[in-house]
């Protein structure tokens, strides 16, 4: 995917209102180089430490994410360069060490009416233990996408009542019963069950026939 680096000055076209200030300083205290890219399925961001190659902190962030998950997942991949500084290559990506870099970085932005409540809520239980991705946190991954730009008939499958149906990977399937963190669904054509993540985001479909012809 083509990354483009970005100046600082357009960063605070991505990021709500109010935080550029307080995010300036990381960039005008280390040398990082910022690319924004296109949305990528796997990360949401990236952090690369120096190296001989190329002696500077590298972080990309995906250029889709709505402003919330933008600054959330910049300040993630900032905490992954101060703990880069901190211990170097010695402790784990995700470890108790990033963890309270994460925390210590991102606790200046609760309580000052940067998120929604609903985030603010989602993201003061998400730093108690914060995981590798946002993703990985339901609450907090459903509170951020109700901020997303999308077509009006994608849903995430959490969010279809029991009976509906919905389109993913070119099939059409029934949602058959909602679980703890998964729904179990069935394939219309093949009547093939199957579990899907309820974070997954799916086009919603009508109950037609006609629509899996």
């Amino acid at each position: 995917m083509k990354k483009q680096q970005t100046s600082l000055n357009l960063l605070e076209n991505f990021l709500p209102p109010h935080t550029f200030e307080m995010v300036a300083p990381y960039f005008k205290q280390h040398t990082i180089h910022l690319t924004l890219t296109h949305e990528r399925r796997t990360v949401l961001g990236d952090y690369r430490n120096p190296t001989r190659d190329f002696p500077y902190h590298q972080i990309s962030v995906n250029i889709n994410l709505n402003p919330y998950s933008f600054l959330i997942t910049l300040l993630h991949e900032l905490a992954h360069m101060l703990t880069y500084n901190h211990f170097k290559n010695t402790v784990s990506p995700h470890g108790k060490e990033w963890k309270t870099q994460f925390r210590h970085v991102l606790f200046p932005y609760v309580g000052k009416k940067i998120f929604p409540k609903d985030i603010e809520a989602a993201l003061v239980a998400y730093m108690h233990n914060p995981a590798a991705s946002t993703c990985s946190d339901a609450r907090l991954f459903k509170a951020l996408y109700q901020y997303d730009e999308r077509k009006p008939s994608h849903k995430l499958v959490d969010d279809l009542e029991v009976g509906q149906w919905f389109e993913a990977d070119g099939r059409v399937f029934e949602k058959l019963e909602q679980l703890r963190t998964r729904c179990r669904c069935r394939c219309l054509t093949t009547k093939k069950v199957y579990f899907f993540q309820g974070i997954i985001e799916v086009k919603h479909v009508r109950r037609d026939w006609r629509q899996i012809a």
